[in-house]
């Protein structure tokens, strides 16, 4: 845990969640009371009696590792130097607030009320200053609420206090906060003094990962994992334990070829849980060490108390981490897919609930609103998300959407958001004509997203399939050949076992394909797609369909680029004699017909001529 000495700096004994310096644990609220040992030493000077100890000691070892963040810690150290000061560190679990700290009152009577001692001990000024910090407190009901109130007949009645008003305000005490909710801070200090903590810098980050790698690695290596692990500094730490433990026969960039491979991997390598992992987080044998599990206890209280914001952030998931826009995520819950009688139950209640919740809450009463955002205030509370500053997007850490996929999976709910995903992003795509770019290239991270998340159900696959279609065909056109190549491969694939090899779709998605591997010169692959194409649109519409023509005058240009000239004329003939009498003597397309056919026979003489020469 972090906390002032008395020369004025912020110490860290322990890793935490919001830390100043690494790591967390998943623990219930705590409480701990720090004396000012400057106070201690006048009272020491000036009074025969000794001041009785402190409370509470903290039980971990100073952190030899700290990386002291600059001008974060100077922010929370003039905040807490002022007197009666209340200030609460608020940020995502992993980035190092929570000061990580195991802490107990003793009762030194039994019938005695250990809340009021403790309210009367920090009230006296002869205590000398001090410093309370409230650890981990992401529910402040326990706190703002009154004692006992409606739990038993036993204890109704006797007027107990809330535990907050057992906390006076004096000029020679401070109270820290660290939580990973904005919300509950805000129960307990007022807005000012809420100190946002972020990830780290990369240049703290790569210091952090070197201190507890050593000299042994590669710097190139450490900056790519500390980049990989968004400088998240639980993440980090739990990196390095897992290297140091498998050393020598693992390294830094071993972890990141492993990191890279899949989700699964990401996953496998933050779920460890073993003995040398804890020891280097400093944690006691109860805590979980693990940033996906740490997560996972926020999204379960988040499915809890606002089962529609816990939706919202399952989809958000699967997009693209930035630039996630706001219209494709107001749906989320009135179009989801056909679910398992279960699940569908679940939802049903889930759904109640949140009526019954919305009806108290004025928040809600906007119309049209829906209570989208309050579900947006809720995630970005738990830093879970951010509002761009066009006020229609937001952006994800990686990392989380790994965890919130993980944390699906396990609920089994993955499949069926990640279908929600593709059905919304599939209806807002659209085809790759030069006048739909602007809204293709917006979208068009979130495709190479979706690309990754292949879905299980077939009516879900059709979607994932014209989604890859579309954006594989505005590839095509911007020149981005690799990722055109590899969408149309997979939505060709998918149509075909799907749809059939002679579907219309699956025909489009093969000349997507083809026309990929034209531009980058593979004739020999593009010609098969060409013919196969042409052909079964002859079986199927006839040799004069419009787009058995086409597919003709495809294959014509193919033939021309592999060198065959005279087939190529020959073909683009035959395009011309039947496209006269479907399109009609003035249409483009058929005028295009014949100015190949005219360039390609001007080509053709020239060659002879210079052969004959």
């Amino acid at each position: 845990m972090s906390h002032i000495n008395n020369n004025g700096t912020i110490s860290n004994f322990a890793q935490g969640d919001i830390h100043i310096g690494t790591s967390l644990t998943p623990r219930k609220p705590s409480m701990s009371l720090m004396p000012n040992r400057d106070s201690e030493q006048q009272q020491l000077l000036s009074s025969p009696t000794r001041p009785p100890k402190p409370s509470c000691v903290v039980p971990f070892r100073r952190d030899p590792d700290f990386v002291d963040r600059g001008t974060l810690l100077d922010q929370i150290r003039e905040k807490c130097c002022a007197p009666a000061s209340r200030v609460a560190l608020v940020g995502l679990g992993g980035v190092g607030a929570d000061v990580n700290q195991v802490s107990y009152l003793v009762d030194e009577h039994a019938e005695a009320d250990i809340f009021q001692l403790v309210h009367d001990w920090l009230q006296d000024e002869r205590k000398g200053r001090w410093v309370l910090i409230l650890d981990n407190v992401d529910d402040a009901r326990f706190l703002l609420e009154a004692r006992g109130a409606g739990r038993d007949k036993e204890t109704e009645g006797k007027g107990w206090q809330p535990l907050v008003n057992y906390v006076p305000k004096r000029q020679h005490g401070s109270v820290l906060v660290t939580t990973r909710s904005r919300n509950a801070a805000r129960g307990l200090v007022d807005e000012r003094d809420i100190v946002s903590i972020e990830p780290m810098e990369r240049r703290d980050a790569v210091a952090l990962l070197q201190k507890k790698l050593g000299q042994q690695e590669k710097s190139e290596e450490v900056v790519e994992l500390a980049t990989e692990l968004e400088c998240m500094p639980l993440a980090m730490v739990q990196a390095a334990a897992y290297i140091i433990q498998r050393r020598p026969c693992y390294s830094v960039k071993q972890y990141l070829a492993n990191f890279r491979r899949s989700d699964r991997k990401k996953t496998a390598l933050f779920d460890n849980e073993d003995i040398q992992v804890r020891e280097e987080l400093r944690r006691d044998r109860e805590a979980k060490n693990s940033i996906i599990i740490k997560w996972q206890i926020s999204f379960d209280y988040i499915r809890e108390t606002r089962p529609s914001a816990a939706g919202l952030l399952s989809l958000m998931s699967f997009f693209d981490r930035q630039g996630i826009p706001e219209e494709l995520l107001r749906a989320r819950v009135r179009a989801l897919p056909e679910e398992e009688p279960a699940q569908q139950e679940q939802h049903e209640r889930d759904s109640e609930r949140q009526a019954w919740e919305d009806e108290d809450s004025a928040s809600q009463s906007s119309a049209g609103d829906d209570g989208f955002g309050d579900d947006v205030q809720t995630l970005r509370d738990y830093s879970f998300i951010s509002a761009n500053a066009d006020g229609a997007s937001f952006e994800m850490h990686r990392l989380v959407q790994l965890a919130t996929r993980k944390w699906l999976q396990i609920h089994h709910e993955l499949e069926q958001w990640k279908q929600h995903f593709v059905s919304n992003l599939c209806a807002a795509f659209p085809t790759g004509h030069h006048e739909n770019w602007a809204v293709c290239q917006r979208l068009f991270a979130h495709a190479n997203s979706a690309a990754e998340q292949r879905p299980e159900r077939e009516d879900s696959l059709k979607d994932w399939a014209s989604l890859l279609y579309k954006a594989a065909w505005y590839a095509l056109e911007v020149g981005n050949w690799a990722e055109a190549e590899a969408m149309s491969l997979q939505s060709t694939k998918t149509r075909r076992k799907i749809l059939g090899v002679d579907h219309e779709d699956t025909l489009w998605s093969m000349v997507n394909l083809a026309s990929t591997y034209w531009n980058q010169g593979r004739w020999l692959e593009t010609e098969a797609l060409f013919v196969q194409v042409m052909e079964t649109r002859k079986t199927k519409f006839g040799a004069d369909h419009p787009d058995t023509l086409i597919s003709m005058n495809n294959l014509a240009f193919t033939l021309k680029s592999c060198g065959f000239t005279s087939k190529a004329i020959s073909l683009m003939k035959d395009c011309c004699e039947l496209g006269s009498v479907v399109f009609g003597p003035q249409h483009p397309n058929l005028i295009s017909f014949r100015e190949a056919i005219t360039t390609w026979q001007l080509e053709a003489l020239e060659i002879q001529e210079q052969g004959e020469s």
